[in-house]
């Protein structure tokens, strides 16, 4: 099947499922005429995300790579009122529209958006004994994947479920491939399949943002 079939689907899975939300719709609208690139979540995985948070009773969520918010406005919406998000940004373009985004959707009370270098923040959190958090979503760039994850175990408990996008890279986690992201993501896999903390899966996914995948790890100790 074509990529035209995948979005296709996606858009009618959408429509039907998930409707229109105009904060989230605004989100995605002011971080491209930002210039951001467009590599947000797709809109049926920002409610994949919102479900997972729901179904586990989430109240505190650990995000890695904010971009724009967009994935960050959904997760937060998902939270009782009291919840919260901390989001790392590397780019301070990216987090200044996060934040206003943020702001227009109604969210920011419940958000702390901690810019510079993603390793450096979450060792600053490990330092501050900000965890445990229940729910933690790594969506950043590819080649730290693995610290990211390792990192976020120590900011973990037993029931935290860990969300790590992007892993299937169109195919080519198999190869030849040298691309330093897809090396991040087989690094990624190599270190959690043998880490005794956690139980992990990993699923391929085809839609509108082309043939790529997830894997999701629940945390025992």
């Amino acid at each position: 099947m074509s990529e035209t079939t995948w979005s296709d689907v996606d858009s009618y899975l959408c429509d039907r499922l998930l409707g229109s939300n105009p904060e989230l719709d605004a989100a995605l609208a002011s971080s491209r005429e930002a210039g951001l690139p467009p590599i947000a979540v797709a809109p049926n995985q920002g409610k994949l995300l919102d479900v997972l948070l729901r179904a586990t009773g989430a109240r505190s969520v650990l995000e890695i790579g904010t971009l724009g918010a967009y994935s960050t406005i959904w997760m937060a919406a998902a939270l009782p009122d009291d919840g919260r998000v901390v989001t790392l940004e590397f780019a301070d373009k990216h987090a200044d529209v996060a934040q206003a985004n943020l702001e227009h959707a109604g969210v920011a009370d419940k958000v702390e958006i901690r810019r510079g270098p993603a390793l450096d923040s979450l060792r600053q959190l490990i330092a501050e004994w900000a965890g445990p958090f229940d729910f933690v979503f790594i969506d950043a760039d590819k080649e730290n994947t693995r610290p990211y994850f390792e990192l976020s175990l120590e900011l973990a408990r037993p029931g935290t479920v860990i969300f790590v996008d992007n892993v299937v890279r169109n195919g080519s986690l198999v190869g030849d491939s040298e691309d330093p992201q897809v090396l991040g993501m087989r690094e990624f896999v190599d270190y959690a399949s043998s880490e005794p903390r956690v139980e992990i899966t990993a699923v391929q996914t085809v839609g509108s943002k082309g043939y790529d995948g997830f894997a999701i790890a629940y945390v025992k100790g």
